[in-house]
């Protein structure tokens, strides 16, 4: 089927229900708490919904117009900064009223067609939010949005194909989850329960409560010292180019994202100090702004990446240093920690010298270096699939138009 083929309609067209969500009186306590899993927009962010972080009652869904969403629906975000954003929910939900509910009638679409259609127009349809300081779409825009569409088989084939790759992206991450809960329940055990190869037993006293004779309290640059990132000329940034700079807005989930970075010309690095230059597997964190503290895995990667301002850098002290920051500061109570040390409202700031002085319960180098042999193997593993990861999204990401688009053609 050629994509001249390919009929245009509105997207209401496609689907059995269009909706939008509700809020529940945030001021009733007993709206919230219950059994009935309950979506913001700030979940929707091109993924597919397993979980909602806010649950919300019986009496909290009757008083309220949030509504029963079922599984395979695909939400857009309708407000502000998440305008645009899509997702796919696989479990039935209730949203807020900022999520347009996209209910796609089967017989006529494929859902996963509609949410990577979708997925393709993000930037042309976020530049649809009307408004100031926050815009904003509404239902009737989205109800109205022309699309093209091949037949229901052609469909069906273009999603699995996109679909496949996202499986393999799902797989690598449930694999990463599990290996990083063994390797954190292992920390706990040596590090907090005390329960370590040749332990003796002997405690003493300190500010953290009882701990090892051997151990000390002390600030975490013990361990690891913090590289302040350089501070590029917003002149000298890219669109595209081959020297990446990592920015704050490119750590999230414990992770850095090295795929969508900004750029500048090799000729702004040749002279730059390398201690600037981030390898694979570097320990990163935010030290600036909503996201202060925030740490993240470099992916292993051959690209050639560089550290922003206000991006720090672990450096290690200590063999495998970077292991134990990593599981120790992606703790809430580091977290909390590093956030309570960050000064100014508006726009924290924390500087490399107050992160090293966070103190901690440090055990002898020694103890760390065999933490750090024991679990390098699930890091190694982690590391892998978050290479392999970031080179399936560029896939889809370059398939994705293409398929769109039907410069690459699909069989019925």
């Amino acid at each position: 089927m050629s994509f001249n083929e390919w009929k245009a309609v509105r997207l209401e067209e496609l689907c059995t229900k269009i909706t939008s969500g509700g809020t529940p009186n945030t001021q009733k306590k007993e709206y919230y708490g219950g059994n009935i899993p309950w979506l913001k927009t700030q979940e929707v962010t091109f993924n597919r919904i397993y979980k909602t972080e806010t649950f919300i009652t019986e009496e909290g869904l009757s008083n309220s117009s949030a509504k029963w969403i079922p599984e395979n629906a695909v939400i857009v975000a309708m407000y502000g900064a998440t305008a645009g954003r899509i997702a796919v929910n696989k479990i039935p939900l209730t949203t807020n009223q900022a999520c347009c509910n996209l209910i796609v009638n089967s017989e006529l679409a494929n859902y996963n067609f509609i949410y990577y259609h979708l997925l393709s127009r993000f930037e042309e349809i976020a530049g649809m939010a009307i408004g100031g300081a926050q815009p904003n779409l509404n239902a009737g825009m989205i109800k109205d949005l022309k699309i093209s569409i091949p037949s229901i088989e052609v469909q069906h084939n273009i999603a699995h194909i996109l679909s496949s790759i996202d499986d393999k992206i799902e797989n690598n991450l449930a694999t990463n989850q599990t290996l990083e809960e063994i390797a954190r329940t292992l920390f706990k055990e040596w590090f907090v329960n005390f329960n370590y190869p040749n332990a003796d037993g002997n405690l003493k006293h300190s500010e953290f409560g009882e701990i090892p004779e051997s151990w000390s309290i002390n600030g975490i640059g013990e361990i690891c010292y913090v590289q302040n990132g350089y501070a590029f000329k917003s002149k000298d940034f890219q669109e595209q180019g081959e020297v990446g700079i990592i920015k704050i807005k490119n750590i999230s989930g414990n992770v850095v994202d090295i795929q969508n970075t900004d750029f500048v010309d090799a000729s702004v690095v040749s002279s730059l100090d390398t201690k600037f230059k981030i390898e694979s597997g570097s320990l990163l964190i935010a030290m600036t702004g909503a996201e202060v503290g925030k740490i993240g895995l470099v992916p292993l990667t051959e690209k050639n990446l560089w550290l922003n301002q206000r991006v720090g850098m672990f450096q290690e002290k200590i063999a495998f240093g970077n292991l134990f920051m990593y599981l120790l500061l992606s703790t809430d109570t580091y977290q909390t920690a590093i956030q309570n040390s960050a000064l100014g409202s508006a726009q924290p700031n924390i500087s490399a010298s107050a992160i090293e002085s966070i103190r901690a319960v440090i055990p002898p180098a020694e103890l760390i270096e065999a933490f750090g042999k024991t679990v390098k193997p699930m890091f190694e593993k982690i590391l892998d699939n978050l290479a392999e990861s970031e080179t399936l999204k560029t896939t889809r990401d370059s398939l994705l138009p293409k398929l769109m688009s039907g410069e690459i053609k699909v069989n019925g």
